[in-house]
């Protein structure tokens, strides 16, 4: 009997040796907060499980677009990626619900939501083939302008920049009032430049970090919707794992996402305080302009209820956001 245990030993030890390299891509620059953040990770998970489970990070949209990305996780070059709302929702469409515009008033009421959101849209990511290793929250979209921009009448004199890729929302925009002109963040600059465009939205860290602000040095403070992504790995991959390294695994993605969203939160204010310094002129929003800005949202809503998510899922998120306002109510 002895020699069938070892020639079972001999079998598994190539795969027991053998690290799993699983190749990440990322669209976040290197040396930003959020690849530091997934270097930590990789050295931690690969402490964690002795060498078995190796991270190769790809940042900085080496390994392409977020839609890139997922076309070569699904063919086996990419084991996983980090993705924006742009990414989940090219996965899942019915995670748009959760950037819906000037739906969410605050951290506290995403936090809520997306906590009891999370297991329907985990699934349903899941039976694409990817799992969720970990949401994330990555700030707040503003609009920035070349004019003051206070009410939707302000805006709809302006050209506003929209990420190409999405033209349902696209729709939504316009049938709301809007001049959109699509145009990829790599040619935001230039677009500024030559008047193309004279609006945009972005996370003011977006904003500083890629000097777009000085060409629309109007912010306006209104939060627009959150900044929504995750971490996904090819479930596949996954389930490759061994089972006693998974709870340690995903504390320390939980704890090292913790960590970004306060680093984050700190740039930012930072990176506010830097802009304004060099121009950027921050315009409160009035008591009544968010409910104008609902109402003219509200015109674009059937652009996207039923045809990018379903009626049901937002349905759901509104049930659960009317269930935190009214247990919390000030």
């Amino acid at each position: 009997m002895k020699w069938i245990k070892v020639l079972v030993v001999l079998f598994f030890l190539p795969w027991i040796l053998e690290a799993q390299v699983i190749k990440i891509g990322s669209i976040a620059p290197d040396r930003s907060p959020w690849n530091d953040a997934l270097k930590e990770i990789a050295r931690e998970w690969e402490t964690i499980t002795k060498g078995q489970v190796k991270l190769k990070i790809y940042p900085g949209g080496i390994a392409g677009n977020e839609e890139d990305m997922i076309r070569k996780m699904k063919v086996g070059i990419l084991g996983g990626a980090v993705l924006t709302n742009i990414g989940l929702i090219k996965i899942e469409p019915d995670a748009f619900v959760l950037t819906t515009p000037f739906m969410f008033h605050s951290e506290k009421e995403m936090a809520y939501v997306l906590e009891r959101l999370n297991p329907i849209l985990e699934k349903q990511i899941q039976e694409k083939g990817f799992k969720v290793i970990i949401w994330t929250m990555s700030g707040w979209l503003n609009f920035f302008s070349k004019t003051a921009v206070l009410y939707p009448q302000d805006l709809k004199k302006q050209k506003l920049a929209f990420s190409t890729g999405e033209p349902a929302m696209e729709q939504a925009w316009k049938k709301s009032g809007y001049n959109i002109v699509p145009n990829d963040l790599k040619d935001l600059m230039m677009a500024l430049q030559s008047g193309m465009v004279d609006a945009f939205y972005l996370p003011p860290l977006v904003a500083g970090s890629g000097q777009y602000f000085p060409l629309a040095p109007h912010m306006c403070s209104l939060k627009i919707a959150p900044l929504v992504g995750g971490m996904v790995i090819v479930d596949k991959i996954w389930e490759r794992i061994p089972e006693n390294f998974i709870q340690p695994m995903l504390e320390v993605v939980k704890r090292v996402s913790a960590k970004l969203a306060g680093e984050t939160d700190s740039l930012e204010k930072k990176a506010l305080d830097s802009m304004k310094k060099n121009g950027l002129i921050i315009h409160e929003a009035p008591a009544d302009s968010l409910s104008k800005w609902k109402e003219a949202a509200n015109k674009g809503m059937d652009e996207l209820i039923g045809k990018v998510f379903k009626r049901e899922i937002y349905e759901k998120m509104l049930q659960i956001l009317q269930e935190y306002r009214m247990k919390y109510a000030e």
